[in-house]
């Protein structure tokens, strides 16, 4: 049976509840600060430690665990030591988020110091063209740039947005849909947003203020499975079934 690894920095119930939710095969190891208390019954192994960000990456990369979601855990911290056990200097996230009408889609890039090449975000639609397939989400890609057409001339940074947005989805046969990404979500699976800026801003303005729902984070440029989550998300349910999907594959 395999074995998933979840962060328990705080609030552990939140973290139960998801487990319960998410009706898994694997077994679920929960990585907490020593001493923290859980209920007699919980059906989970307990791996406490004094750094459990570094202790679920450790487990992580060795193989004692198959998959990790970071959970509650903190975030600089915990993919600090996943960019340093996996060697990145950068991570690649794709996001599956869904809206509050329930449609689903993987948008990337989402970190704010990622997608900012061509070459970058041509792998992130290479990557999450299989994602997306493995999912069931629909096959069109739609890469979007900072303005129309029609706003050509208006702003240096518009023209270059346009012209990148135009050449990546030409490279990798993707649509550019220009600004329209509301035209691009009735059509694609996975959204291209310019930068890693604007990414991080549609992310936080869906689930922070839209009321739409984020499901988990898998980082692409690893040979591991791990599930980058928001501490702001209602649960992990689904970021728990992502990494069991996927180590299932």
């Amino acid at each position: 049976m395999s074995i998933i690894g979840i962060g328990t920095g705080e609030n552990v119930a939140k973290v139960l509840m998801s487990i319960e939710h998410a009706h898994l095969q694997s077994q679920i190891a929960c990585y907490c600060k020593t001493g923290t208390v859980f209920p007699k019954d919980a059906p989970v192994i307990i791996r406490e430690s004094e750094d459990p960000p570094q202790e679920i990456v450790g487990d992580l990369m060795s193989g004692r665990i198959d998959a990790a979601v970071r959970g509650t855990l903190p975030a600089n911290e915990t993919l600090k030591a996943l960019k340093v056990a996996s060697g990145r200097e950068k991570l690649e996230r794709i996001a599956l988020l869904e809206t509050p009408s329930g449609r689903k889609f993987l948008l990337a890039p989402v970190g704010v110091d990622e997608g900012w090449t061509v070459s970058q975000k041509i792998s992130f639609i290479e990557k999450g063209r299989i994602i997306a397939e493995k999912f069931g989400l629909p096959a069109g890609v739609g890469v979007i740039s900072g303005g129309r057409y029609g706003d050509l001339g208006r702003l240096p940074q518009v023209d270059r947005s346009l012209a990148e947005g135009e050449l990546v989805a030409r490279l990798s046969g993707a649509r550019h849909y220009e600004i329209l990404i509301e035209d691009a979500i009735k059509d694609c699976g996975l959204i291209i947003a310019p930068d890693g800026i604007s990414g991080n801003l549609i992310f936080r303005t869906l689930i922070l203020l839209g009321g739409g729902t984020g499901h988990g984070a898998p980082v692409v440029n690893i040979d591991k499975i791990f599930i980058d989550t928001s501490r702001a998300s209602p649960d992990y349910a689904y970021a728990l079934m992502l990494a069991e999907s996927l180590r299932n594959q």
